[in-house]
């Protein structure tokens, strides 16, 4: 699967995210009380696993055979003090538990997002359960935006994002000087006294997220990198320009 050409990322990208396993989630049953809440995690296609223990509110309320209509509520928690927040991610469908080689399968692909000692005790103390999703949206303060199930699949989360709280931490302590300078020179920014410094607060694949201006009046800008990238390590290739004051790597795109 190869990474959109966008320039930020869209919103399945975003809902795939957010609804990784990284964040926590709260879990909310057809007919039942609640919200629970739950240790998730997706794998390669999407679908949503979650390792349930037995003696617990939501076991009971999760039957061990058969199916039950459940939505995943996943909210964003921003990196840094000031950055944005990605939204909050609904993914419902219909849970069912996995017994014999399926729940085996599962919890392999459980190892593989969270490589949690609890999953030795799958059949014992927890139980897995999984639901493909059959709906996905994405929550913002401009709206809830309706994101279609197929592309909720096809879409990949973002690889900077379990990372990206120690990401921003190394480019302030690390990299602050040269970060800032270079934010300037790309927004075109003078070096008042009087105004605070430029700050990245927000990274992902496609590009970073800068705050910029004047206490109180703080605006927000994406700079654009010329591709997306895989990994920490070849984010770091594409910022050594940057610290090096080599010719740039990233460009401006207009409001975050």
């Amino acid at each position: 699967m190869r990474p959109s050409p966008a320039l930020r990322p869209s919103p399945a990208e975003i809902v795939r995210t957010l609804v990784a396993g990284r964040l926590p989630g709260l879990a909310y049953l057809a007919q039942r009380p609640g919200p629970f809440h739950v240790r998730h995690v997706t794998d390669a296609e999407g679908r949503v696993l979650l390792l349930v223990p037995v003696h617990s509110d939501l076991a009971a309320a999760l039957p061990p055979g058969g199916d039950v209509a459940l939505a995943l509520d996943v909210l964003d928690l921003p990196p840094a003090a000031g950055a944005p927040s990605l939204g909050r991610a609904w993914v419902s469908g219909w849970a069912v538990a996995l017994h014999g080689d399926e729940g085996r399968r599962a919890a392999l692909d459980f190892a593989e997002a969270d490589p949690t000692g609890d999953l030795l005790d799958v059949g014992t103390r927890f139980r897995l359960h999984r639901f493909e999703v059959a709906e996905a949206r994405l929550e913002r303060p401009d709206g809830l935006l309706r994101i279609d199930p197929l592309a909720y699949a096809e879409a990949e989360p973002d690889p900077l994002h379990p990372v990206e709280a120690d990401l921003l931490a190394e480019l302030t302590v690390h990299h602050g000087r040269a970060m800032t300078a270079y934010v300037r020179r790309q927004l075109g920014l003078a070096d008042a006294a009087r105004v605070d410094p430029p700050r990245v607060v927000r990274v992902d694949r496609y590009g970073l997220v800068v705050s910029f201006g004047s206490a109180g009046a703080r605006r927000r800008a994406r700079l654009a990198f010329p591709r997306p990238v895989a990994d920490h390590g070849e984010l770091a290739r594409l910022l050594h320009p940057v610290f090096c004051r080599q010719p740039e790597s990233t460009r401006l795109t207009g409001p975050a």
